[in-house]
């Protein structure tokens, strides 16, 4: 999508794309099947050298979720790659997340479900923990949306039950900049001090 009147706003050091604050969204996976996992794309998930590490660690954890090709992929190359000088989940076939696996047809990933179950303490990357929100760096976080079209029943469904991204994103975001940050953001937001 493409937004005409765009602006930004900063809470602390984090300069946020109106967008974030304005639009609506909440992933209807019944409908999409978890597309955003499986994007044809030789390059997966981008990733912090932090996460890299994490992921080479957590790989025995998480492959009995996994099909087959995945588990001997993941076992052959590893988890991720290195591309330009930054870092992605590997993919297969250049398509899904090495971590996908399905449970009625929807895309799922391993990662989440191995923390859900306990049996680690890594939810997944932050990037796919953000989506629909991107984050770039210039000197300080930029964070903006990035809507897809498989997105448009999400943007249908957040419309409907009226949540906004910050609203949908909040977990990812009170994980990456903390619970205080978050409580300004939604104090200005609120507060139409924008």
């Amino acid at each position: 999508m493409h937004y005409e009147n765009t602006y930004f706003i900063k809470v602390d050091d984090i300069t946020i794309g109106n967008s974030v604050i304005d639009e609506y969204f909440y992933c209807d996976l019944d409908k999409c099947k978890g597309a955003c996992c499986t994007l044809e794309n030789a390059y997966g998930a981008p990733l912090t050298i932090e996460e890299t590490n994490t992921l080479v660690k957590l790989v025995e954890s998480v492959k009995h979720y996994l099909p087959e090709k995945s588990r001997t992929s993941l076992e052959r190359y590893g988890p991720f790659e290195k591309h330009k000088g930054n870092y992605h989940t590997r993919t297969i076939d250049e398509r899904e997340c090495i971590f996908v696996y399905r449970e009625n047809e929807i895309a799922k990933c391993s990662i989440e479900k191995s923390f859900m179950n306990r049996e680690i303490d890594f939810r997944k990357p932050i990037s796919c923990h953000l989506f629909p929100i991107k984050r770039n760096f210039f000197g300080h976080d930029v964070v903006r949306t990035e809507f897809l079209k498989i997105c448009k029943d999400a943007i249908a469904k957040g419309l409907d039950s009226k949540t906004l991204v910050y609203e949908f994103c909040k977990d990812s975001l009170v994980r990456l900049y903390g619970n205080k940050w978050y409580e300004k953001l939604r104090t200005l937001v609120n507060d139409g001090n924008r």
